[in-house]
């Protein structure tokens, strides 16, 4: 078993029917990441804000500092050079007001992550669903849609994982059913992913 999966069972042991998922998810996003594609994410109210933190630890340094080598280095001026890290192409479907706007109001916004999907993703990119029920509409419309396009899903819900987990190709469900609660382990999981993947593109890096 992986190390950080390891570290993070013994800080929450009620994860542990989650560790094959995540290993499954960390799987997929490495070799989304290894082929040149991105991963994106969605989710509502909480689990928005977890979309929008999770990208966030992906796009910059997380545990590591992640430094350019020093060939990438001589591309940029020396300040420059110092402050860029490396990056996992990550986009936050939560963002985009005016888009999200627009749509809401001439459309139906029940949809709205379906158009990000479909306008931004291609296949061998990722779309990972955040819903601590496993049934919010808008984010089963982005999977289907996702799917529809060749692309990997990964949800992240509660127990039961409801509609979500017949439809991603990896269902990680925390064995909580209450909002909040779900919530509370959703953030120790994608974490350890980010830890994982930090570990597997930036192994060199300093800490």
């Amino acid at each position: 078993m992986n190390i950080y999966i390891e570290n993070l069972l013994n800080r929450y042991p009620v994860l542990e029917d989650c560790a094959v998922d995540i290993e499954r998810a960390f799987s997929l996003m490495s070799e989304c990441y290894r082929t040149g594609g991105k991963v994106m994410i969605c989710g509502n109210g909480g689990s928005a804000a977890d979309a929008e933190h999770w990208a966030g630890e992906l796009m910059k340094g997380f545990l590591k500092k992640r430094s350019l080598s020093t060939e990438i280095k001589r591309n940029f001026n020396p300040e420059l050079a110092e402050n860029l890290q490396g990056a996992l192409p990550t986009i936050p479907l939560t963002g985009f007001l005016s888009l999200t706007t627009a749509f809401a109001n001439d459309v139906n916004s029940d949809f709205l992550f379906a158009q990000m999907v479909w306008g931004l993703g291609k296949e061998n990119d990722i779309l990972i669903g955040i819903s601590t029920s496993g049934k919010s509409r808008n984010v089963l419309y982005a999977l289907q849609t996702a799917s529809a396009l060749g692309m990997k899903t990964i949800g992240l819900s509660g127990r039961d994982g409801g509609a979500m987990v017949n439809m991603v190709d990896v269902c990680i469900r925390v064995p909580k059913t209450k909002v909040h609660q779900v919530q509370e382990y959703h953030l120790p999981v994608y974490h350890c992913l980010c830890m994982m993947l930090e570990e597997e593109f930036f192994p060199e890096t300093t800490q």
